[in-house]
């Protein structure tokens, strides 16, 4: 059954997921689903589509019998300086990722749904070689790409609480080029196994749970926690990634608010943690390279991220009943600290703020269509005895804006 399970998600994935991969909080997405886009991501108390399972999978039963359908154009510009020279990591700027979700309410209190979407992820494509300016390595740069596929079921224990399980298939792939520097025995645990391998692919499985319910008839609070998922190895990559290719996918959790302050407007607010230390090819520092650990080791160099917690405030504004506005403002703590910029020039996902803002416009009784535009200002870690090899410091920056359409079909 298990990988019947597999093979059927799979299969979903080849028809709806992303092309290309993107960094907001770190690398998870800022949001998932076009209206929680819009509100930058708020989304443990505030269900508003069929993706609701992807944050919250109480969500799943508060939205009714609906289909939606996204698509989101990524512009992003991201980069790095090393003593004075800079190096430009927009071989491919602009990228497509599409989205879906469906619920269906079986009865009054029980409702099931799906949600496929991208966890998250980084593209970086470096036509001068950072790691070799020389050029004798070629370009560099990498392809990481998270796709989920996250079934739910949700129960409402009273007409204002709910709860829900969801249980998430996820897929991974990636691609390194550029990295020759470090394909030797004095760097690594498998030589050959290191760089310009193609693409390789990882599963997993894991479990969200979470609750939702009305408090008052205005506040309504909202709780949700998705468990690490551990993933089979990047065999390809054995080399390159800790524990022989080993990159799991982190636990997640918050809590959230959605505050209906008057008949047309709701405020909401969302706390979420993402435990990106939790893995030794997330969490370990570079610096192992320096006391005798070796890539790919059992306890091998990483990227040396830090755990983040991310801030996000929305507010939906129902201007009739045919529109809807919303807007949004999200913060996320810095997981890559100064000192670690050196291996996360493959992977510079710095940003912090997200400011957002979107709508919907009922064209029927059963169809609406929506969209969302994020915009995500530049930010450059500086590095601090950041570059373990040449001691010459490593600076890191990224900025992104995102444009979201989507068209739901409610039933």
């Amino acid at each position: 059954m298990k990988t019947q399970l597999s093979a059927a998600a799979a299969a979903t994935l080849i028809l709806f997921a992303p092309v290309a991969s993107f960094a907001t909080n770190g690398y998870f997405s800022h949001g998932y689903g076009i209206r929680s886009q819009a509100v930058a991501g708020v989304g443990y108390a505030l269900a508003q589509d069929g993706l609701a399972a992807a944050t919250n999978p109480a969500g799943t039963a508060l939205v009714g019998d609906r289909l939606d359908l996204d698509v989101t154009w990524l512009n992003t510009d991201r980069g790095a300086s090393i003593g004075g020279y800079e190096f430009d990591g927009n071989g491919t700027k602009d990228f497509f990722m599409p989205e879906m979700g469906f619920t269906h309410k079986l009865n009054d209190r029980l409702s099931i749904g799906v949600a496929v979407y991208g966890n998250g992820g980084m593209n970086t494509d470096y036509a001068t070689n950072p790691f070799d300016p020389s050029g004798a390595s070629g370009p560099a740069g990498i392809s990481f790409m998270q796709y989920c596929v996250t079934p739910s079921v949700a129960y409402k224990l009273t007409s204002s609480q709910a709860i829900g399980v969801g249980v998430t298939f996820a897929y991974q792939t990636f691609d390194a080029k550029g990295l020759a520097g470090f394909d030797n025995p004095y760097f690594s645990s498998a030589p050959g196994y290191v760089t310009n391998r193609g693409t390789d692919s990882a599963t997993g499985w894991g479990v969200k749970l979470g609750w939702t319910g009305k408090v008052t008839p205005e506040l309504t609070l909202g709780a949700a926690w998705s468990s690490k998922i551990k993933t089979s190895a990047f065999e390809k990559y054995k080399g390159l990634f800790a524990e022989g290719g080993n990159f799991d996918i982190p636990a997640t959790y918050g809590a959230g608010m959605a505050w209906q302050v008057a008949p047309a407007w709701t405020l909401a607010a969302d706390w979420q943690r993402i435990e990106y230390s939790s893995f030794r090819s997330g969490g370990n520092p570079m610096q192992k390279l320096l006391t005798g650990g070796v890539l790919g080791s059992p306890d091998g160099p990483g990227f040396g991220w830090k755990d983040v917690s991310v801030f996000k405030f929305g507010v939906v504004h129902k201007y009739n009943e045919d529109l809807t506005l919303r807007a949004g403002y999200s913060h996320c703590q810095h997981g890559i600290p100064s000192d670690q910029t050196f291996f996360n020039i493959l992977c510079p996902g710095v940003v912090q703020d997200h400011f957002s803002l979107g709508a919907s416009l009922k064209t029927s009784p059963a169809s609406e269509w929506s969209f969302s535009y994020v915009y995500v200002p530049k930010e450059t870690v500086y590095g601090k005895q950041s570059n373990p090899l040449s001691g010459q410091e490593v600076n890191i920056h990224m900025n992104e804006q995102l444009f979201t359409l989507g068209f739901t079909r409610m039933f």
